[in-house]
């Protein structure tokens, strides 16, 4: 008997989710988590299958860290929103165009009405693209190159 027989299951990522944004002080976890496990889902559905694209459990997790250290930083802001500029800030910079265009399509879906604030990023934003050698840099369907600097930043 080298081998033993073993069972294994699929975790709950609405269940983590909701732990995990309850323990951040997120008020509201059990809707968002359900929101952001649906989003997870339809995005690994609909947009295009490349390698990098990630939507398991470890991306899930980052999400949820990151929109833990958006609330600490941005207490007055509502959850909603929190929510969605962590999800926007780790997903959108690794998509393609066209996926980034979906995946903010399918945000608007599942959160109905609200409008995310944009974020002045003052010279951080305008020195890339004016001192830009070439002011057409967005090859293809990839995105532009000077809205991936504040996510390095």
């Amino acid at each position: 008997a080298l081998f033993r027989p073993m069972a294994m299951m699929i975790p709950d990522y609405a269940l983590v989710a909701e732990v995990m944004l309850f323990s951040e002080g997120f008020e509201d976890s059990k809707n968002l988590s359900r929101k952001m496990v649906q989003l997870y889902k339809l995005a690994s559905e609909q947009l295009s299958q490349q390698d990098h694209y990630d939507f398991g459990m470890r991306a899930l997790k980052s999400v949820l860290v990151m929109a833990g250290s958006l609330k600490r930083a941005n207490p007055d802001l509502d959850e909603d929103i929190v929510l969605i500029r962590a999800m926007r800030d780790s997903n959108i910079p690794k998509f393609l165009l066209e996926d980034a265009r979906l995946f903010n399509a399918i945000v608007s879906d599942l959160f109905p009405g609200v409008v995310i604030p944009t974020q002045d990023m003052g010279d951080l934003q305008a020195s890339p693209q004016h001192h830009a050698p070439d002011k057409s840099m967005a090859l293809g369907s990839l995105q532009p190159w000077w809205l991936g600097v504040a996510e390095v930043l």
